[in-house]
């Protein structure tokens, strides 16, 4: 190889671990751009576990549940415990998530215990209806 070709290519690796760290967005960020397009809605106490079509962890910000073509976002206490690489155990009793409830995390890989949150009010979003 060339001096030339070498010199290319050792800006190449010192300029990729930059990118890298450049691209990774912090959980606040990544619910930012979420909610993009949305507004948010007066909170509620409870949602209908049975709804909910879809969970999202947002690393040590929040949990973002979807129901239809609302995005409800909880911001739980001890929050910062979040992973998105956790699965979430929630026991229920009346079919619904609510306030006072905890949620366990649990290691995706060894499913081992690794902390809780407790659920907080939920927010809902909805689609900002554009102005024609």
């Amino acid at each position: 190889m060339t001096a030339a070709a070498l010199a290319v290519m050792a800006t190449g690796l010192v300029a990729s671990p930059a990118l890298a760290a450049k691209e990774r967005l912090t959980g606040e960020a990544k619910l930012a751009k979420l909610l993009e397009g949305r507004e948010a809605g007066k909170p509620v106490s409870c949602i209908s576990s049975w709804q909910a079509r879809e969970t999202r962890v947002i690393d040590g910000t929040a949990i973002v549940y979807r129901v239809g073509g609302t995005l409800y976002v909880n911001r739980p206490t001890n929050a910062d415990m979040l992973d998105d690489d956790d699965i979430l155990v929630t026991r229920q009793h009346i079919g619904q998530l609510c306030r006072p409830d905890t949620v366990q995390l649990h290691d995706r890989t060894s499913f081992f215990y690794s902390g809780f949150v407790g659920l907080q009010d939920f927010v809902p979003y909805r689609k900002v209806a554009s102005a024609n």
